[in-house]
């Protein structure tokens, strides 16, 4: 099995380096630098659950002609649609795109260019970031890889493919309802983001505030009735674990989309607390807080480039 994974960035190049490490075939699609940097310094992994540091296989967009069974894409929402061009030459009759990015409006877009047969869903449960000297770094002691088919038949790859994650040293779980999973991320995602990024801190600081507890309650309701009205309810003991992490007073956790604020960067807000937003309109949901949240950010992106 041939995998193709689109970047070496923090979530394509630590699980490509699992994969890779555990026997598997992979190929990593790059910019000219990127190739460059893995030339000369490999494909480097500092994790808790062990250092990796490998000779990665690397090809660009424009040396990109041949057919792969499986190919990983991991890239920011916006650039989802350049990415979808780099790998079309690798697209044959029988591969299949496996997203991992964040919420679950990209699936449409995938479906669209590739057809539904071809389009796996993806969650990826992990801390990663990449350093500016090129290593990966694994923040959390958690790199949960989910996957499954989204109709029937499942594509025939699935089983290998399957057996082959299984195999790679993290967490893998092939569902039987990826897009429900694919849900209960996106709502938590949602929440986290909203509640970190307007109000610039995380989970546990928000908490120390007069109105930081019921501000991220009021968040994470408002998701899980544009999930239920959507069809995609979130089960009881998902709720629970939810509101736990998102309601524990030490916590340090904060969403990368923080990061990519106090970077100056532009971030992934249209197509996760954007799409929540039309969701919840579409759906005549009441969503005042979501509202609150994406208006936060849609006004840093202004500001961010008017600079």
């Amino acid at each position: 099995m041939r995998i193709l994974v689109l970047g070496a960035g923090g979530i394509g190049g630590y699980y490509g380096a699992r994969i890779q490490a555990a026997g598997g075939d992979v190929t990593f699609l790059v910019r000219p630098a990127r190739a460059e940097q893995l030339k000369k310094e490999g494909l480097v992994v500092s994790s808790p659950f062990g250092d990796l540091h490998l000779a990665a296989k690397t090809v660009l967009k424009e040396d990109l002609k041949e057919r792969f069974d499986v190919i990983i894409v991991s890239c920011k929402a916006y650039d989802l649609a350049s990415a979808m061009d780099a790998i079309a030459p690798a697209v044959g009759e029988g591969t299949v795109v496996l997203p991992l990015l964040n919420g679950v409006r990209h699936i449409d877009a995938l479906v669209e260019r590739f057809g539904a047969a071809h389009v796996l869903g993806g969650v990826a449960a992990i801390s990663v970031t990449l350093s500016p000297a090129g290593e990966i770094l694994h923040l959390n002691k958690m790199h949960r890889f989910i996957t499954g088919a989204r109709g029937e038949p499942a594509p025939a790859v699935l089983a290998p493919l399957a057996q082959r994650l299984s195999a790679a040293g993290f967490e893998f779980i092939l569902s039987n309802n990826i897009d429900q999973a694919m849900w209960d991320k996106f709502v938590f995602l949602t929440t986290l983001a909203g509640a970190t990024c307007t109000l610039r801190a995380t989970v546990g600081q928000i908490l120390a505030t007069v109105a930081g507890e019921s501000f991220i309650n009021s968040l994470f309701d408002e998701c899980l009735r544009v999930a239920a009205a959507s069809g995609h309810a979130l089960g009881d003991a998902q709720m629970t674990a939810f509101r736990g992490q998102l309601t524990d007073k030490s916590s340090g956790l904060m969403a990368s989309m923080l990061r990519d604020v106090e970077k100056g960067g532009p971030t992934e807000a249209d197509h996760i607390l954007g799409d929540m937003v039309a969701r919840a309109d579409a759906l005549k949901v009441e969503a005042p807080m979501l509202k609150i949240a994406y208006s936060h950010l849609q006004a840093y992106d202004l500001r961010r480039r008017a600079t």
